[in-house]
């Protein structure tokens, strides 16, 4: 996916959905914040930051905010500034096209991907696959995208850290995990996958310090025969204000609990 975006400076966030930015002009703006966790680990006065601007009249602010820069350099390339997706509406498109390219090898095999699916009266599925190539009798495949953006355990000296999931007790969370274990039950392949925003990191694990039911339900639901999928983002500034946001590797997830540890 691509994104033109401008560059500038994290200055504060404030009533959750304002974020306030310097661009390199100079000009502060206002930016909207896409993103409604606390976004725990992210938010340094300063920070480099990158705005998607929009001409739309209709819209009360113009920019959004996108990425954010991160202090500690990139996993594999230590020496490169790393960023972190904030936009929480962005990685869904990410995945789909990665998985319609057949970048994500857990996920590949179906002919159609689709997005934003209903399931039941009241609830929709991020993306749900459907007709395998190898098995036109396969059941669908459901999948829920969640962004993973909070630093948690870092590895040793520092390096390959963790970013754990959720950054606030997320009751929401909660009932979409009991929804992919109904569909489970009820014959499907169900999958919660973990989109890894932050490009210092290197795995997942659970933030059970945060919200130990949401600890505690996402171990009974990949008992009853959820799957646990998380890949990593990657940012590429491709010049002129252009930036590819796209899937990387896929990448280990930790559900041992995260109390206690040293």
């Amino acid at each position: 996916m691509e994104q033109q975006l401008v560059p500038g400076q994290f200055l504060r966030r404030y009533k959750r959905f304002f974020a306030d930015v310097r661009r390199e002009s100079g000009e502060e703006v206002v930016a909207h914040c896409p993103n409604t966790g606390t976004m725990k680990t992210l938010l340094e006065e300063g920070a480099e930051a990158w705005l998607r601007h929009s001409s739309d009249p209709k819209r009360k602010l113009a920019y959004s905010l996108v990425l954010l820069g991160v202090p500690g350099g990139r996993v594999g390339d230590p020496q490169s500034p790393a960023r972190a997706l904030v936009d929480t509406a962005l990685p869904n498109g990410i995945v789909a096209e990665a998985i319609e390219a057949g970048k994500i090898p857990s996920l590949a095999g179906y002919r159609t991907v689709r997005r934003e699916v209903k399931v039941g009266e009241k609830s929709r599925i991020d993306l749900v696959l459907e007709d395998r190539v190898d098995d036109g009798h396969a059941p669908p495949c459901f999948i829920e995208v969640k962004n993973v953006t909070m630093l948690g355990a870092a590895g040793p000296s520092g390096k390959g850290s963790r970013a754990d999931v959720p950054d606030a007790v997320t009751e929401r969370g909660r009932k979409h995990l009991g929804e992919l274990r109904t569909l489970v039950e009820a014959g499907n392949r169900a999958v919660q996958l973990f989109f890894l925003g932050r490009e210092d990191c290197d795995r997942v694990g659970v933030a059970e310090a945060i919200d130990p039911a949401y600890a505690e339900t996402l171990r009974s639901v990949v008992e009853a025969g959820v799957e646990v999928v998380a890949v990593r983002g990657e940012h590429r500034e491709e010049g002129e204000g252009r930036f590819s946001l796209i899937v990387g590797d896929e990448c280990p997830v930790d559900l041992t609990s995260s109390l206690n540890r040293s």
